[in-house]
């Protein structure tokens, strides 16, 4: 392998490049477009992307293409040549201003939830130059934003990238009553992934994880995750190339990829990159998610990246770790050295708790998917109620601040925001919590709720909006206030009483804490069905209207996108699981029964006074459970014909919910059974013990 230093962004037009191919004052202007969010200068496009298109043909590059990330959850691209017409037959490569700011795209067949109709096909993207051009596959990729003919956003890209702007709006005006200038604040993001490797020959012969990407029917094997000796374990070879291969394409990319780890799954593996701004992160991480499975299939592995992908062992999320990040590179989630350092602090923390609270139903919104719904509850994935983990002592600095009384924590201390006797904050002054979707980690939160498949756009648009309307309300009322100090001291110390109930430190997991939050008046939306209708609560969509993020519209639309969404995966899945069981379960089932009965008849026959009560036995076991099979089988035949296609899409989901799933778990208590008493080599299909084990 090349050093490291000769690796690291070979395949981005990046910072270095742009100052070896453009003029300075390009290169000037340019920068501040990035650093400060303004608008890119029309005059200065037509050098850069000459400049690009050079550095890309250097490369060996012949096409372009406006990379961008649909309301699929994927990205999308389609591919030009840098080619132009000369008379005589003859061609020049070319690359103008307007073709890289600027580019056009058919958008009728992407989810567009009622912003467009099937006949209206026109689409637009738009440079985004806050995120670097990069070469995958021979290919210049121009990180874009997707809009359709009239303005709508279709993508994931543009909200984000409006969050952003709202958020740093309103850091910004509170930073200025610190007294401290800044022309930008921007959200940071490190987004572990977490992710499955399996044998592709072995994949291959299992028609639910082609269709689904998970495994609808499987019985629990001898040996799961219960040893733990997995987690943090010494990486199997196979895997280990795999990852180094991996590394050494991402960092090609530009993308900071820095930790990797066994799992605590069996063949479940994370990797965890450096934080960057955002909407970079959001890039990186969709690159992430395609290369590696590109990756894997080089290996003969495959990549699995649903949320549940085996019952009964971890599922795979995406731990998003988000903070705050002025010009200058101060993170407002750092607690700081000094008394009016932690008095910033606090009122930050106190803005993002504020923000969890409110829009607590927003954030579970933002990780809901037919998929995560299996995952989330369940080994080692925090609960469907959102609630933050501060640690026994940030919590006890709180309540002493909220009650007037003495921080017994480092000595006897009154707590007064904005003077002296404001204690330090030590560093790494809190535990981790694995059961919290929501988690203070020093400097920074960790989001614990999302999907392994999941764009990290969604959840960062939601939080970005929520603490951005949170900053607003305290701007608005620090702004107007005669002493500032007493009036920050007063906001904080409201802010933790209003806002108290969504701080919980214990167990996520436990009963108990169900029965508690539903008395806190916490939200509990345990399936898409149930989150999805909160995006048009009148509060959500003003917040998002206030700050210029979504249209009404566009809020419906990605409603409606959410929801049929869900309805199709679950269609998907339940059609898939009849294939399976019907033309490969079941007759599995009836062969090895035959095979049975054939073995009693013989033993009988050759030695009637022998006994056949094993082969009895095993027939009359298998055959009852065949035809509970059966009966299933029909009754999720039923439950899927008997689906409201006329029916608005929140009552298909519920449908789908309430009849379709129960249905489908059915089938497979039954499927699994089977699998316990057919022979090994009469089963249709690799079982988990071969998937998990067999790396």
């Amino acid at each position: 392998m090349e050093s490291m230093e000769n690796l690291f962004g070979s395949n981005v037009f990046n910072d270095a490049e742009m100052m070896r191919h453009l003029p300075k004052d390009t290169y000037r202007a340019l920068r501040k477009t990035i650093e400060e969010g303004r608008r890119l200068d029309p005059a200065i496009a037509g050098v850069v992307a000459h400049a690009m298109k050079d550095w890309a043909i250097s490369r060996g590059v012949t096409h372009y293409t406006h990379w961008f990330q649909p309301m699929t959850g994927i990205t999308a691209e389609k591919h030009d040549a840098f080619i132009a017409p000369l008379p005589g037959g003859r061609v020049i490569e070319s690359f103008s201003g307007s073709e890289l700011v600027r580019g056009e795209s058919d958008a009728s067949s992407f989810p567009s939830g009622g912003l467009r109709s099937t006949f209206e096909a026109r689409g637009y993207t738009a440079w985004d130059p806050t995120s670097y051009a990069f070469i995958k596959d021979n290919v210049l990729c121009i990180p874009t934003a997707f809009c359709s003919y009239g303005g709508e956003a279709l993508d994931k890209k543009t909200p984000l990238l409006r969050s952003m702007d709202a958020l740093s709006a309103q850091a910004v005006r509170v930073l200025r009553l610190f007294g401290r200038e800044t022309a930008r604040v921007v959200p940071t993001v490190g987004p572990e992934q977490e992710y499955f490797l399996i044998d592709r020959k072995l994949y291959e012969k299992r028609l639910d994880l082609v269709m689904t990407g998970r495994t609808l029917f499987g019985s629990k094997p001898p040996k799961g995750q219960e040893l733990n000796d997995h987690y943090y374990g010494a990486i199997k070879p196979r895997v280990q190339a795999f990852m180094k291969d991996l590394n050494e394409e991402l960092w090609r990319l530009g993308v900071l990829a820095k930790t990797e780890h066994n799992e605590a799954a069996p063949a479940q593996h994370e990797m965890a990159p450096i934080y960057a701004v955002v909407n970079v992160s959001a890039d990186h991480n969709q690159l992430t998610m395609e290369i590696m499975k590109k990756v894997a299939e080089r290996h003969g592995l495959v990549c699995l990246l649903a949320e549940k992908p085996f019952a009964g062992v971890n599922g795979s999320g995406k731990h998003n770790n988000w903070s705050m990040t002025t010009s200058a590179g101060d993170n407002l989630l750092e607690p700081g050295d000094s008394p009016y350092d932690s008095a910033q602090f606090l009122l930050f923390l106190v803005a993002v708790i504020r923000a969890v609270d409110e829009y607590q139903d927003l954030l579970r919104v933002s990780v809901a998917s037919a998929g995560n719904d299996h995952r989330l509850g369940a080994n080692e994935a925090p609960p469907a109620i959102i609630s933050i983990f501060l640690g026994d002592e940030l919590t006890a600095i709180l309540q002493a601040l909220e009650s007037g009384e003495a921080y017994e924590g480092h000595g006897r201390q009154e707590m007064t925001v904005g003077v002296h006797a404001l204690p330090k904050f030590p560093r790494d002054n809190t535990d981790r919590n694995r059961t919290s979707p929501f988690a203070f980690t020093g400097n920074k939160f960790e989001f614990r709720s999302l999907g392994a498949s999941d764009s990290i756009a969604d959840c960062n648009v939601a939080l970005n909006a929520a603490v951005a309307e949170s900053l607003r309300v305290y701007a608005d009322e620090l702004e107007a206030a005669e002493d500032f100090t007493s009036a920050l001291h007063d906001l904080i110390v409201r802010e933790i009483r209003a806002h108290r109930r969504i701080i919980f430190n214990g167990n996520g997991y436990s009963p108990e804490w169900v029965a508690e939050a539903e008395k806190r008046g916490l939200h509990n939306l345990r399936t898409t069905a149930d989150a999805a209708p909160c995006l048009l609560e009148e509060k959500n969509i003003e917040l998002f209207r206030r700050h210029r993020i979504y249209t009404p519209a566009e809020v419906h639309a990605r409603y409606e996108i959410l929801l049929e969404g869900y309805c199709k995966v679950l269609n998907i899945e339940a059609e898939t699981a009849l294939t399976m069981a019907k033309r490969e379960i079941l007759p599995a089932a009836m062969r090895y029964s035959g095979k049975l009965a054939r073995d009693a008849a013989a033993i009988k026959s050759y030695a009637p006074a022998l006994s056949a009560r094993p082969e009895e036995k095993l027939l009359e076991e298998i055959a009852e459970e065949a035809a509970l099979f059966s009966d299933r089988i029909d009754q999720l035949r039923q439950a899927v014909t008997a689906i409201p296609a006329a029916a608005d899409v929140l009552t298909r989901a519920c449908y789908m919910r309430d009849s379709v799933l129960p249905a489908m778990a059915a089938l497979r208590r039954s499927a699994d059974a089977l699998e316990t008493e057919v022979a090994r080599e009469d089963w249709p299909f690799p079982t988990y013990a071969d998937l998990l084990f067999q790396i």
